[in-house]
C-alpha cells in the first residue's frame, strides 16, 4: 500500500529530505491538521507547506537532538523487552493518495505492524499512564498505519530518562477514515492557496504576524467583524467575572493561612504563601535623563510587531 521513495542512507541529506517531507503530509503533521498540536497551527503548517514560510528550525532544540539521539536506544529497549525484531524503512508513499508520507521510525520484521519511537520529560509521566498515549502520538500512528495499511503500531518512550513504557495501538478503521478526510481537506487548501481558519493558538498568532507585515491603508471590515467585536465583548465579560471569582477563592486561602506559609488538606492538595524578596529593577527614565551616554550604550532596541488594538 506504499512505496519507498527516500531510503534511510538518501534521508541524512537534510534538505533533500525536507524537501520531500514538504510536499505532502507527513506523521508529525497529522496532529496538527487535526488540532492536538499545542507548539504549531494548522495555519502555521499551511503557511509552509504553500512556501509562505519556512518550517522552524529545530536544530538546536535540545528535545528534538534526545529524541532523535535516543531513538536508536528506544527501538532496541523495545526489542529486548518484546522478542520484536524491528528495521528502518525510510521515507514512505501511500500508493494512491501521493501527499500522504509516513517516515516512520521502525517496521517489525514478520509482523503487520510498526513502531515509533519517543523521548518525554518527566512530568509527562502522566499522559503514558496505563493505556494513555498522548493524543498526538495516537494520531500519528493511525496516520502511519493508513500509509501502510498495516493493523497495529507499537509506540514505546523513554520518560525522564529512566522510565521506559510501550504500547500496542491497534489500527482504528473511524479514526482514520476520519483522520483521511481532514487531511485531504488541508492538503485541497494547500494546492488551492485557499487560507484555512485561524484559532487562538500562539503559533497561529505569530504565522499571520509572519505572512502580513502591515504597511498598507485603512479598510472597511466587513459585516462579520461586528459579530466579532460582540463576541469579543462577551468574553472580555466574562474573563473580568472568572477573574473575580478566582480572586475571592484564593483570598479565603490566604485568610484561612493567616501567618502560616504553607498548608495541606486531608486529600493532599497544598498552599504555600510565602514572603518573596522584592524584585531589583532599573529606574530608565532617571538614568536616560541623568547619564544619556550609559543609557544609550546599554539600550536595546526589540524586534518590531504589530499590536491589535480595538476601540470603541
Amino acid at each position: 500500500m506504499a512505496k519507498l521513495i527516500m531510503t534511510v542512507e538518501q534521508m541524512q541529506d537534510k534538505a533533500a529530505w525536507l524537501e520531500a517531507r514538504n510536499k505532502g503530509i507527513g506523521g508529525s503533521d497529522a496532529s496538527v491538521i487535526v488540532g492536538l498540536n499545542k507548539w504549531k497551527s494548522p495555519f502555521q503548517l499551511w503557511l509552509e507547506k504553500t512556501g509562505q514560510a519556512e518550517p522552524e528550525d529545530l536544530s538546536d532544540n535540545e528535545y528534538v537532538y534526545w529524541g532523535t539521539t535516543l531513538e536508536e536506544v528506544v527501538a532496541k529497549e523495545f526489542t529486548l523487552r518484546t522478542g520484536k525484531r524491528v528495521v528502518r524503512r525510510g521515507l514512505l508513499q501511500h500508493d494512491d493518495i501521493p501527499y500522504l508520507l509516513a517516515s516512520v521510525d521502525r517496521l517489525v520484521v514478520g509482523e503487520d505492524a510498526g513502531l515509533e519511537c519517543k523521548t518525554a520529560n518527566g512530568f509527562a509521566a502522566k499522559a503514558w499512564d496505563g493505556d494513555n498515549v498522548p493524543d498526538a502520538y495516537y494520531v500519528q500512528c493511525q496516520h502511519y498505519m493508513a500509509v501502510t495499511g498495516v493493523k497495529t503500531w507499537y509506540i514505546a518512550a523513554l520518560i525522564g530518562g529512566n522510565h521506559f513504557v510501550w504500547k500496542e495501538i491497534p489500527r482504528n478503521e473511524d479514526d482514520i477514515k476520519a483522520l483521511l478526510e481532514a487531511e485531504a481537506e488541508f492538503w485541497r487548501k494547500v494546492e488551492t492557496k485557499e487560507m484555512p481558519d485561524v484559532d487562538g493558538s500562539e503559533s497561529c498568532t505569530q504565522a499571520l504576524a509572519e505572512k502580513f507585515s502591515g504597511g498598507g491603508p485603512a479598510i472597511e471590515l466587513p459585516s462579520e467583524a461586528d459579530k466579532i467585536f460582540l463576541a469579543l465583548d462577551g468574553l472580555k465579560e466574562s474573563a473580568k467575572s472568572i477573574k473575580a471569582q478566582i480572586d475571592e477563592q484564593e483570598n479565603k486561602l490566604r485568610a484561612m493561612l493567616g501567618d502560616a506559609e504553607a498548608g495541606t488538606t486531608a486529600s493532599g492538595r497544598r498552599v504555600t504563601w510565602k514572603t518573596q524578596a522584592g524584585r531589583t529593577t532599573i529606574d530608565s527614565k532617571r538614568l536616560k535623563a541623568e547619564k544619556p551616554d550609559v543609557w544609550q550604550q546599554y539600550s536595546k532596541v526589540g524586534n518590531p510587531t504589530r499590536v491589535l488594538k480595538i476601540a470603541g
